[in-house]
């Protein structure tokens, strides 16, 4: 998928992750647990970077919530401001890393929604449909992993 259409299907992955999320997706045995929060943190901090004013104060998982909200409050000129960015070739950002170009940082944070959303929306269709757990995991309980298993003759 082309940057045009990660920018133009941002809000909809947003909404489709926020969704998944109220709707009581689990992602404790997922990836995302952990870098869903850490990637809406650095998108507000490239939309701050291009002069939005995003203030995220929640951590773990409501960060979700929270950045929609505030998304969605200042709809137009977050848009406006992503516009902008992905058009400036030149315009770089400083991260504890260096320097780097603003725009690919934004590019990166669109994909990973895309993709974010992408796999909420498997696992909540898995979940739907009652697919139990495939694997053992520290965070499930023992019980609730044998009870999905088949019984064995």
């Amino acid at each position: 998928m082309e940057v045009q259409g990660y920018y133009d299907s941002f809000s909809r992955n947003l909404h489709m992750a926020d969704d998944a999320l109220r709707a009581g997706l689990d992602l404790r045995t997922t990836a995302l647990e952990t870098s869903l929060p850490l990637e809406i943190y650095v998108l507000s901090e490239v939309l701050n970077h291009g002069g939005a004013s995003f203030q995220l104060t929640t951590d773990g998982l409501s960060r979700v919530a929270e950045f929609k909200q505030q998304y969605e409050a200042s709809f137009d000129s977050s848009n406006a401001i992503m516009r902008r960015l992905l058009d400036d070739a030149k315009d770089y950002m400083k991260t504890p890393e260096g320097r780097v170009l603003t725009k690919e940082m934004l590019i990166r944070r669109l994909e990973f929604f895309n993709e974010a959303a992408r796999q909420m929306n498997v696992m909540r269709t898995q979940q739907s449909l009652g697919s139990p757990a495939q694997y053992r995991h520290p965070h499930l309980p023992e019980a609730a992993l044998i009870s999905t298993l088949p019984a064995q003759r």
